[in-house]
């Protein structure tokens, strides 16, 4: 394995050093044959093709259905990491939600200064028909994606907040029920904690989210936007393995105050719907007219108390990327302790002083929308030619209040099985927080995705990433 030590590699400490987490494995990977590893990588792509593990990529001529690729070597994290990572999450993810209940209730933290109000006032994210509204438990955020990159031994950054409808979570247990299929040995010689839980948790933490007024067993329902979106697959694996239904505006409708969908037997009541559908086309009665993919009166329905809608309407305002540069001031103001986990340096295009510094630096700078998501929109400056960066200073100076700018992180690297053995490259991490009254709830680990292409940065699989299995181990 040629490895140039210019990051952190989460496996090697040099040529032939190994870092702990990856001793036994990687003891056992010296024993294994290369050719019977080519064997279980074909047999893992045969496996996800029969599945229909698949997303949809959209900007070309047509949506195109593409295979994730999947990389057999696991990413793998000790307890002690693991520990340090899910307090600072906890942290954050609870004062995301406190943050979201002052927003839309008295603005303390607009009144103390610590956020600017047009930051609020003016974005499209902010749902003025939320103010006054407590959802049900005062949960906002009842499901969140927080990606995280590493760029040392104890050194963690947040690189997002994904606190809308954050995606990803059946690549991360398909991802590790393949590897359990295929190297059931592993898991006996590695104690992993399991991430299979997942489902129960889910209807568990949504459950406890019900409306007061909810009788007997709580009914859970998944609003899919339908089969031409790109995480169609996500939102029916998710629906069967919860033993809920899965549900299309059309399938809903009120009835004596309550959401109901169509059953054999008729209209049935739901308590708590998992809504996979952006704020704007929830409602046409209260949003965007056209919509036909919501529920014409939900809104009405939520304000009278009457359903739990997961994740709240108006959540989008804390995982806008200006908003983001503030949760380290966001976490302190509300819990009162200093964010355990850092902000990679942001820099908010709308400032004069920052705006003049990017375009400075454009060559240098990973510049990114501010209500972007799935890596489009973007431009990773080290990888840009002369044009393409001459174009989007034209874009940035049009219309700076839509970007922020991060410097380019060295992301740690584990390595892939490439045709010619292990090759390092860059990954990142999204835990999948469940969030309710009862608690906050952690799957270890979460969804490592790579950035297959030698030297490259985006991970993102619209994008061209893959993903791999991520071990947290028990001690």
């Amino acid at each position: 394995m040629n490895h140039k030590l210019d990051h952190f590699d989460e496996m090697l400490t040099g040529p032939d050093g190994v870092r702990d987490p990856y001793r036994a494995y990687k003891n056992w990977f010296s024993n294994q044959d290369p050719a019977r590893l080519t064997t279980k990588s074909n047999e893992a792509e045969a496996f996800f093709r029969r599945t229909g593990i698949t997303f949809n990529v959209y900007g070309q001529e047509a949506a195109q259905e593409r295979l994730i690729p999947f990389d057999l070597i696991p990413r793998i994290i000790s307890n002690r990491e693991w520990t340090k990572l899910s307090r600072g999450i906890e942290q954050r993810v609870r004062a995301i939600n406190m943050f979201l209940h002052d927003i839309y209730h008295r603005q303390e933290i607009l009144r103390a200064g610590i956020v600017p109000v047009d930051l609020i006032a003016k974005n499209d994210a902010f749902l003025p028909q939320m103010m006054g509204l407590s959802p049900p438990g005062n949960i906002y955020t009842h499901i969140v994606g927080t990606d995280i990159v590493r760029t040392g031994e104890d050194d963690f950054y947040v690189l997002e907040d994904n606190a809308r409808t954050p995606s990803g979570v059946s690549y991360m247990l398909e991802n590790r029920e393949t590897m359990l299929q295929m190297f059931p040995e592993l898991f006996s010689q590695n104690r992993v904690k399991p991430v299979s839980d997942y489902p129960k948790n889910l209807r568990r933490s949504l459950a406890a989210c019900a409306p007061r007024n909810a009788e007997g067993k709580c009914t859970v329902a998944i609003l899919t936007p339908g089969i031409h979106n790109s995480a169609y697959f996500e939102h029916s694996f998710l629906a069967d393995q919860m033993g809920v239904e899965l549900v299309e505006g059309h399938d809903l409708r009120v009835v004596d105050g309550r959401i109901a969908m169509r059953t054999t037997e008729g209209y049935r009541c739901i308590d708590v719907l998992y809504r996979r559908v952006d704020d704007e086309y929830l409602d046409p009665l209260n949003f965007n007219p056209e919509s036909m993919l919501g529920v014409p009166g939900i809104m009405d329905v939520y304000r009278a108390g009457n359903i739990t809608i997961a994740n709240a309407p108006g959540t989008g305002i804390a995982d806008d990327k200006a908003i983001y540069s503030y949760i380290p001031d966001i976490v302190e103001f509300y819990t009162g302790e200093k964010a355990i986990l850092k902000n990679v340096e942001t820099y908010r295009c709308a400032e004069p002083d920052a705006l003049k510094y990017v375009l400075d630096n454009l060559a240098d700078l990973v510049v990114k929308e501010v209500h972007g998501s799935g890596g489009y929109g973007m431009l990773v400056g080290p990888a840009a030619n002369k044009k393409e960066l001459a174009d989007f200073a034209s874009k940035l100076k049009a219309n700076p209040g839509n970007y922020i700018a991060q410097p380019t992180l060295s992301l740690s690297t584990v390595p892939i099985f490439a045709e010619n053995g292990l090759a390092p490259r860059h990954v990142d991490l999204r835990p999948f927080v469940l969030v309710s009254p009862k608690g906050i709830n952690i799957s270890p680990g979460g969804l490592t995705r790579v950035a297959l292409q030698e030297g490259s940065l985006v991970v993102n699989s619209s994008q061209g990433g893959g993903t791999k299995d991520t071990w947290v181990l028990e001690d």
